[in-house]
């Protein structure tokens, strides 16, 4: 099986022994070089893949730290290949194939690789991979992380402004804590993040808890798009699927979120039906969004009764859309009706809120009463603290 060894007799301190699994010798020499150019790996090559178990198990008895897998020659006999040293070995395995195809990226990342990489290769792509598992290989995996926190909106009724409130602010909590940070969009079927923030993506929130049992850190990075702020987005779909999540599926897309990022932010919309997730207990902080009117106050109490014991210092309430005119009025009444006061007060401002929904860019890009509210919340959330702010113009990210 093997063709050409380059291990040396003693591997250098922090090198990684790497296995490389391809008949195709030409795409097999690429990856070789690429690997001999980084500098930090001892090489083996093998010209087929394991033929029977006792092939297989010499393989995984080798103590490789990584696997580099040929997808395209035998998909199927690869991704069985993955899928055994994935279930049997702390490896990290990556494949490689010049056909990507959507599909067999997601297999790929079900059977456990944790790199997909397209051939021919990008300068430097394979080389930040091995670096990803070397430090891996040190044992700071995103297992073994921290917990991040978890901070959901939650509308007492539809049209109360929450996805605007949760985009913004998760934008801004991404800016201003410097953290990794996601944002879930779990108002479905029909969430809004993606179109708020102006971003396509390929997969959503129901790829995710459809495959909930299989899913882990890997597999959610590959669903997650980007905006341009640094912020990572699991949007809902972009078409009406008709999916019901189970709460086993919810809670563990949202553990195994809070175990890859330092921040999720949650768009519940006014889903309530989540309410008898854990995500509601173990969220950080509830932000329980209403505008004034009595539906809103009953709505809020009965969820208030229902989710927060009393003096409960993780719900924090927001009113939305209030007008200066009427403020002491609403407030009174609110702290009398909720038993609490509203900590959060986000001014009307309809035409803010109408340009960002038509041009994508968000309210965090321009200095606003709304964009102060919200920089203030996320800064709240994330610990930032601001001892001087002498700024000429208001810029979160990209060109003033």
């Amino acid at each position: 099986m093997p063709t050409t060894s380059h291990i040396p007799d003693s591997i250098a301190a922090g090198a990684l022994a790497v296995a490389l699994i391809g008949p195709d010798g030409q795409r097999r020499r690429a990856i070789a070089s690429e690997v001999a150019g980084w500098g930090n790996g001892a090489i083996q090559e093998f010209s087929s893949y394991p033929a029977g178990n006792e092939e297989l198990s010499r393989l995984r008895a080798d103590n490789y730290d990584v696997l580099i897998v040929d997808l395209e020659n035998d998909p199927q006999r690869a991704l069985e290949l993955v899928e055994s040293i994935c279930a049997n070995s702390s490896a990290t395995v990556m494949v490689y194939s010049a056909e990507v195809d959507p599909v067999m990226v997601i297999r790929c990342m079900q059977a456990g690789a944790r790199e997909f990489l397209e051939m021919p290769l990008e300068p430097g792509i394979l080389v930040d991979a091995l670096i990803r598992a070397s430090v891996r290989h040190r044992g700071t995996s995103p297992s073994q992380r921290t917990a991040g926190k978890s901070l959901v909106f939650l509308g007492v009724k539809g049209g109360s402004g929450t996805t605007m409130l949760a985009c913004n602010f998760a934008v801004s909590l991404a800016q201003e804590s410097k953290q990794s940070t996601l944002l879930i969009d779990l108002n479905l079927p029909f969430g809004d993040a993606a179109l708020d923030l102006g971003v396509s993506a390929d997969y959503s929130t129901v790829n995710a808890l459809q495959d909930w049992e299989r899913l882990d850190p890997r597999l959610l990075s590959t669903f997650v798009v980007k905006h341009g702020s640094g912020l990572s987005i699991l949007a809902a779909p972009g078409k009406f699927i008709e999916f019901q999540a189970s709460n086993e599926a919810i809670d563990r897309l949202v553990t195994v979120a809070r175990r890859s990022y330092d921040n999720v932010v949650v768009d519940a919309g006014s889903n309530l039906d989540l309410t008898d997730t854990a995500m509601f207990k173990e969220a950080s902080t509830v932000y329980l969004v209403m505008q004034f009117g009595i539906p809103e106050l009953r709505n809020a109490n009965r969820l208030i009764s229902q989710l927060f014991p009393p003096n409960d210092t993780r719900l924090e309430i927001v009113l939305n859309r209030y007008t200066q005119a009427t403020m002491g009025n609403e407030e009174a009444q609110i702290a009398k009706a909720l038993g609490r006061p509203a900590q959060w007060r986000v001014p009307s401002d309809y035409a803010a809120v109408s340009e960002m929904q038509n041009t994508t860019v968000t309210l965090m890009e321009k200095d606003s009463r709304i964009s102060r509210i919200i920089l203030q919340m996320a800064r709240t959330a994330g610990g930032v603290t601001v001892t001087s702010e002498k700024k000429k113009g208001f810029r979160l990210f990209g060109k003033a």
